[in-house]
């Protein structure tokens, strides 16, 4: 896919400008002082003018003629993002049980309990029949990608280390854990096959971690990730992700402190998704959640800057693609319909296939069998049309918003679970109108590469620019 960069950098401001053809762009207020987003929703289009420019900006036929030129390409290009992919993805749960009972966990705690695990002898099964699934989709030269997911996917490692395996050429494998059982051997093991470890740690000290992430029994966790995190240094293949809630909004920069400390390539500083009712419990204000995640944001730029050692804060990251590169995103989580049941779906320890492992446990989700159903059936089935079919621009108030997509009004889950229905926003409305806030803050400053992956416009990686336009 090549990646669409919408950079008409016009000097100007205003209400909107009217373009001739049925299109307008509206103003988006960032919070800069020299600068204003103007955004046409309809195709994510937009362009970032000096406040002090509006009657050049409006007057100017040029830039209005360019855009009217590309906005059916963009139109075109973003719909293909939305709704013609491919699942290209699976995660995979080889087991219903953990043996951590976090606070805000969208697995039910009877099934991470007293769950199944997936034998060896089915795990295998399951993965050759998505082999077989994915060879019919996936572009030629390109492998699926398969990431085990729980529930605690090590709970059941033999049967998971024999599939990673069985089917080593055969899939790009990732692991994310809770790394209690992250052990120097399962360390050497993954590492010697490349398979990508994903991390779980809350907060920088064992107090903050504890308030929302312990045993079953009550036994802190939190200097056993600290010990996975020390092992995992110099591993290129290795990420964090950190739950934001409540209890450590005030210990976000020196989280990322200790993330950067031990070398982490890549973090995520999730907020809590809101699905079950024991994740709301926690559930910050937005307000709040965006002046920690921002500051966090702002402390990973400075010991950039210090260190010059980058660590990319992937969900933030995303957003940024979202404006600068729509078909660059690396996630599928902010685009509405999202990638669930699009870009990729889940497998539950029984065979069941949701589309995202954030609905397994609701079984009105569950859309099928991997063992008795056709995959393509299952896509098909209601159970994932009701998540594919979810559209921002059928959502109050989102259909009117001058972000939409550059959000996506997430999470359908936890819109679904919190808020009654699919036509509802997500939990975090506020937050993510201030992330996009910052993130063309980052763009007029000259500040966005600083905050993604090093190479991510390489024309070899197949971004290209489509428009760009800058007013003398």
């Amino acid at each position: 896919m090549s990646g669409l960069v919408s950079t008409a950098r016009a000097p100007s401001a205003g209400r909107y400008a009217n373009l001739g053809c049925g299109a307008s762009l509206i103003p988006f207020d960032i919070g800069h002082a020299d600068y204003v987003a103007l955004s046409d929703p309809a195709s994510a289009f937009w362009a970032l003018v000096r406040k002090d420019k509006l009657a050049d900006t409006l007057t100017d036929s040029a830039l209005m003629a360019g855009y009217r030129a590309k906005a059916d390409d963009f139109a075109r290009e973003l719909h293909a993002l939305r709704f013609e992919l491919k699942p290209s993805a699976v995660y995979v749960n080889p087991t219903e049980r953990c043996n951590l009972n976090c606070t805000y966990c969208y697995i039910p705690e009877g099934m991470r309990r007293s769950g199944q695990h997936m034998s060896t002898d089915r795990l295998v099964e399951a993965l050759g029949r998505l082999k077989s699934y994915f060879s019919t989709v996936m572009p030629e030269g390109r492998k699926p990608r398969v990431i085990f997911h729980g529930a605690e996917p090590l709970m059941n490692q033999a049967a998971l280390f024999s599939a990673i395996d069985t089917f080593k050429d055969e899939y790009v494998f990732g692991v994310q854990t809770n790394a209690t059982l992250l052990d120097e051997e399962a360390i050497e093991f993954l590492s010697a096959r490349n398979v990508s470890i994903g991390l779980s740690l809350d907060g920088p000290l064992a107090e903050t971690t504890d308030a929302t992430r312990l045993t079953f029994g009550g036994k802190s966790v939190h200097d056993k990730v600290l010990r996975a995190m020390e092992s995992l240094r110099g591993y290129s293949a290795w990420s964090v992700i950190a739950t934001c809630t409540e209890k450590n909004l005030d210990q976000l920069v020196p989280l990322v402190d200790l993330f950067h400390a031990h070398e982490v390539p890549t973090c995520m500083l999730n907020a809590v998704r809101c699905t079950l009712p024991g994740a709301r419990t926690v559930r910050p204000d937005d307000e709040a959640l965006a002046r920690a995640f921002i500051a966090a944001l702002e402390r990973t730029h400075a010991l950039y800057r210090e260190t010059g050692r980058k660590m990319v804060v992937a969900n933030f990251a995303n957003i940024l693609l979202a404006i600068l590169a729509p078909t660059a995103r690396r996630l599928m989580c902010d685009i509405s319909p999202c990638g669930g049941g699009r870009a990729f779906f889940a497998l539950a320890p029984d065979g069941g296939l949701f589309p995202c492992s954030e609905f397994i446990g609701l079984d009105a989700f569950r859309g099928g069998n991997l063992f008795t159903d056709r995959i393509e059936d299952v896509l098909e089935s209601e159970a994932f049309r009701t998540v594919t079919g979810r559209d921002v621009d059928r959502i109050d108030p989102c259909k009117g918003c001058a972000i939409r997509h550059f959000c996506g009004s997430p999470c359908p889950a936890e819109a679904h679970e919190m808020n009654g229905g699919m036509d509802r926003v997500g939990a975090f409305c506020g937050f993510y109108e201030e992330q996009t806030r910052y993130a063309f803050r980052l763009i007029a400053d000259g500040k966005a590469n600083d905050f993604l992956w090093d190479g991510w416009d390489a024309e070899d990686g197949g971004v290209e620019t489509s428009f760009d336009f800058v007013l003398p």
